[in-house]
C-alpha cells in the first residue's frame, strides 16, 4: 500500500490562445496563474503549445516552425514561467515548441520558481512533420507526488498511460488541443464560429454543441476509463474558443482515480477549476487492484508486436507526413 501524504491542490486551465502571440499568452498564463495561487492551489496546467499556439502549425514551413521553437530551458519563454511560478509561489505545466540541435518537438515542460523541473516531449506529435516524436515516458516529483505528463494523442493509446503509472505516476498532467473536430464518432464535427461569436447572446445553443457528441460527450467515452483502469488523477487541459481556425470548448478538468470528474470549468472565458488530490484514492480504487492482477508473461509479446504508425485525425487526413 503506498503510505498517506499530504494533500496536493491542483488547478486545470482553459484560455483562448493568440496562435504564434508568445507575450499574449504568456501574459494569459501570468494571470491565471496568479488566480490560482489565490485560491491556494499547488500546481496549475495549461493546454497544449499553450505559448505558441497549436493548430497554426499545420500550415508553417519548416523556417517558420524553426523561427517558433525555443531551447529549453534557456529559452526565454521558460525564464518567464520561471519568474512568474517564483512570484506566485506555484508550480506552472505549460507547452511550447522546442528546438534541440537539428529537431524539434512538440513539449510540455513544469516549472517552478527555481526553474524546470521536468519536460515531456510528445510522443505521437502530427500536427506538423517538421515535429520529432520524443522516446521516453516522464514521471518526476511535486510536493511528494508522482507526476507524469502526456500530450493530448499520448492519452488515446492506453498502453502509454499504463507504462507512465507503471514507472509510479499518480497524477498524470494531460494537455490537449481537441474536440469540436470531424472523428468517427457518431454526431462529432467542428462547432461553427457563429455560435461562438453570438455565445452571450444565446449562451445554450453554444453549450448544447460543447457538451454534445462533438465535445464533452466524446471526451467522457474514453477519458475517465484512463483515470478508472490506472487508479490515477487526470488534469485535463484544453484551450477554449478560437485555435488557430479551429472553435474548441474547454471543459478543463480533474478526475479521480475512481473516474468521477471532481471539477470542472463550464464557463467560455478565460477560467481555472481547481481541487485537492488525497492519496487515499490511490490505493482503494479499483484500478490499484488491477495493476497488480496483470500477468505480463502472457501478453509482453503481444504488446510489443508492431503496427502501421497511422496516427493522423479526419482533419488532417490530406497531410502528408513526408512533407518538407
Amino acid at each position: 500500500m503506498k503510505g498517506t501524504k499530504n494533500n496536493i491542490r491542483v488547478a486545470a486551465a482553459q484560455f483562448e490562445t493568440k496562435s504564434g502571440n508568445k507575450g499574449y499568452n504568456l501574459s494569459v498564463i501570468k494571470t491565471l496563474s496568479k488566480k490560482a495561487k489565490g485560491q491556494k492551489a499547488d500546481v496549475v496546467c495549461f493546454h497544449e503549445m499553450c505559448i505558441t499556439g497549436y493548430t497554426f502549425l499545420k500550415d508553417l514551413n519548416p523556417k517558420q516552425c524553426v523561427e517558433l521553437a525555443e531551447e529549453i530551458p534557456e529559452g526565454p519563454s521558460v525564464n518567464e514561467l520561471t519568474q512568474i511560478a517564483k512570484e506566485n509561489e506555484i508550480v506552472i505545466l505549460a507547452g511550447l515548441v522546442e528546438k534541440e540541435a537539428d529537431h524539434l518537438f512538440n513539449t510540455f515542460v513544469c516549472v517552478g520558481g527555481s526553474g524546470l523541473i521536468a519536460k515531456h516531449r510528445k510522443l505521437h506529435p502530427f500536427i506538423n512533420a517538421c515535429l520529432s516524436p520524443g522516446d521516453q515516458y516522464t514521471v518526476f516529483e511535486i510536493n511528494g507526488w508522482k507526476c507524469g505528463i502526456l500530450i493530448c494523442y499520448d492519452n488515446n493509446i492506453i498502453e502509454n498511460v499504463r507504462a507512465t503509472t507503471l514507472e509510479g505516476a499518480e497524477i498524470i498532467f494531460a494537455p490537449h488541443v481537441t474536440m469540436c473536430a470531424p472523428s468517427p464518432f457518431p454526431g462529432s464535427g467542428y462547432v461553427h464560429k457563429d455560435l461562438w461569436d453570438n455565445r452571450y447572446d444565446d449562451p445554450d445553443a453554444l453549450r448544447r454543441e460543447f457538451d454534445g457528441p462533438k465535445g464533452r460527450e466524446w471526451l467522457m467515452r474514453w477519458l475517465p476509463a484512463r483515470a478508472y483502469d490506472n487508479a490515477v488523477y487526470y488534469v485535463f487541459s484544453n484551450p477554449v474558443g478560437m485555435e488557430g481556425d479551429h472553435l474548441k470548448n474547454g471543459n478543463s478538468l480533474v478526475l479521480d482515480p475512481f473516474g468521477e470528474v471532481i471539477t470542472e470549468i463550464k464557463s467560455f472565458e478565460d477560467e481555472i477549476a481547481i481541487t485537492d488530490c488525497t492519496s487515499d484514492k490511490l490505493t482503494i480504487a479499483g484500478g490499484y487492484r488491477y495493476k497488480n492482477a496483470r500477468r505480463p508473461e502472457l501478453f509482453g509479446k503481444i504488446l510489443s508486436s508492431p503496427n502501421s504508425g497511422n496516427v493522423l485525425p479526419p482533419w488532417l487526413k490530406s497531410f502528408k507526413t513526408d512533407e518538407k
